[in-house]
């Protein structure tokens, strides 16, 4: 199961990154459980300054702006594969 970790206050764009993850979960058959992290703490204790980001199992796998569709698929369908 991957564990997918959206990182961001809760502006447009995080919120956006987190529909957008459950989509492509859902689309791809994706067995994930995806977590939203509002704390500032906790977002800084990843390493990035601006949001949204994205944490999948414990790597950060981007941060700054929102993705694409196409390379957040790309991005969970790799990480679902070389569990």
């Amino acid at each position: 199961m991957l564990n997918i970790k959206v990182l961001g206050s809760g502006c447009a764009s995080c919120i956006n990154l987190e529909k957008l993850c459950r989509e492509v979960v859902a689309e791809n058959s994706i067995d994930a459980e995806i977590e939203k992290v509002t704390d500032y703490r906790d977002i800084m204790s990843y390493g990035i300054m601006s949001t949204p980001g994205l944490v999948v199992n414990g790597k950060v796998v981007h941060y700054g702006k929102l993705p694409t569709k196409s390379t957040l698929t790309h991005w969970l369908i790799n990480a679902h594969a070389t569990q």
